[in-house]
């Protein structure tokens, strides 16, 4: 049984850096635009916050995927979202045009949560760098 734990958990973190890894590094290619859509949720230092999120995201996502200091990295993930979840996909206030994908994107960041709240309890498993 242990081997199958280890193998989904692989799998997992897989599946769950691919996310961080391709925002972030979409964010490198579209920086302006980010920062444009940072500076439309009223935040101060839009380029500032951009590079931060591609640090974290790509950062982060490349370092679950090999699972070093994957519970580092995942508490920092948990902040990260916590903080932009609410900024970024506030439903309660979008247009009805807009509320329900605003919605669904809440609630799969709420989802992702709960994932890297997984990777921060049990750690990255036996195929990763911390077990190497």
């Amino acid at each position: 049984m242990s081997g199958q734990k280890d193998w989904a958990a692989l799998i997992g973190r897989i599946l769950l850096s691919i996310l961080f890894i391709e925002s972030g590094f979409g964010k490198i290619g579209g920086f302006e635009g980010t920062a444009g859509y940072i500076t439309s949720r009223g935040l101060p230092l839009p380029q500032v916050l951009t590079f931060i999120a591609i640090l974290i995201e790509l950062g982060g996502g490349l370092l679950i995927l090999l699972g070093w200091k994957t519970r580092w990295v995942a508490l920092i993930l948990i902040v990260f979202m916590i903080v932009i979840t609410p900024i970024f996909h506030n439903f309660w206030s979008a247009t009805a045009a807009a509320a329900m994908e605003q919605r669904i994107n809440f609630m799969k960041n709420i989802s992702i949560l709960g994932g890297i709240f997984l990777l921060l309890a049990f750690g990255p498993a036996r195929y990763s760098v911390d077990r190497a």
